[in-house]
């Protein structure tokens, strides 16, 4: 029976933390716009791709001739 001494003002203090949350993420917009980030997913990007944008890749050799994406602990550092 002691126990709900301490297990009640705790649980009325979480219930505070999560209302003024709740309150805090309400004013500072978190939920004016639902849908409309699943839509700008599927909006369809029609602008032609740039010339040199498919050079760009991560596999492309990178200052010392090597790919930018191989990871070898092995291997040493050029100096």
């Amino acid at each position: 029976m002691d126990i709900l001494l301490l297990l009640i003002p705790l649980s009325v203090v979480l219930v505070l933390l999560v209302g003024a949350g709740f309150w805090w993420s309400v004013k500072s917009g978190q939920f004016d716009d639902l849908e409309g980030p699943a839509h700008r997913i599927l909006a369809d990007d029609d602008t032609p791709p740039q010339p040199g944008a498919a050079d760009a890749g991560l596999d492309d050799p990178g200052q010392h001739g090597r790919p930018l994406t191989s990871i070898n602990p092995n291997r040493e550092t050029p100096s």
